[in-house]
């Protein structure tokens, strides 16, 4: 089965033609993941850069003492796990599977050898680590300057950014669904903290949700909490 389709809407192969996609296809292997297992702790030796083909990965860090935040959440075309094989250090984070999760690896050796013969796929990867740096940025800057309320309003608003979807009647953004404590970790504050500024933004009409579906009624007004 070829995933050249799928490799052309990645940022970092996006660049590359029909003969080199489908080369690059036929090095991917097939793996597939239960909801809550984990496709890589942090630490462990990195052997393979992994793309989602279907469901979502959660990327995440976590304490010895149990705590959590996820860095990001990731859906169909996203790729992760490729710094590890950059630098041969540990992982540097955990990866874990939100739903049944089917993904496509890419063994080490294949990718620094398809890296090395192809530059358009460094200038790629160099943009995806560039992002990769502005979104850690982003987060320390957050975490050090905005409130609860507003860290939840930038989550919101990155969510429906990168993966919202037009609501069917009404109008407005929907966001995939998330837990209590995704979404409190997403933002790194508690979930008492996250659920007491979610109901104040639910009745005061920006927005709405049932079985953990949110809808975003008015964006202008959450981005207005952040600037």
């Amino acid at each position: 089965m070829s995933y050249a389709k799928l490799l052309a809407q990645i940022p970092m192969f996006e660049h590359l033609g029909n003969e080199d996609l489908e080369n690059l296809s036929r090095l991917l292997q097939q793996r597939r993941y239960s909801k809550g297992e984990v496709i890589f702790h942090q630490g462990d030796v990195g052997t393979a850069l992994f793309i989602v083909r279907q469901g979502e990965v959660a990327i995440r860090l976590s304490s010895s003492e149990g705590k959590e935040v996820i860095l990001a959440l990731l859906a169909r075309g996203d790729a992760f796990g490729e710094l590890a094989l950059l630098d041969g250090e540990p992982r540097s984070t955990d990866a874990v599977a939100r739903d049944e999760t089917h993904l496509l690896s890419l063994h080490q050796e294949d990718f620094r050898r398809f890296l090395g013969e192809r530059p358009q796929v460094a200038m790629g990867l160099l943009a995806v680590l560039s992002r990769m740096v502005r979104r850690v940025t982003q987060l320390v800057h957050d975490s050090a300057f905005l409130d609860a309320r507003a860290r939840l309003a930038r989550v919101l608003l990155d969510l429906a950014r990168t993966q919202g979807q037009p609501a069917a009647e009404g109008g407005g953004v929907v966001i995939r669904k998330l837990t209590q404590a995704e979404l409190a970790n997403l933002c790194g504050v508690t979930r008492e903290s996250a659920n007491k500024w979610l109901s104040f933004y639910k009745r005061e009409g920006l927005l709405s949700s049932e079985g953990g579906q949110i809808t975003l009624l008015d964006l202008e007004r959450l981005r207005r909490d952040v600037d």
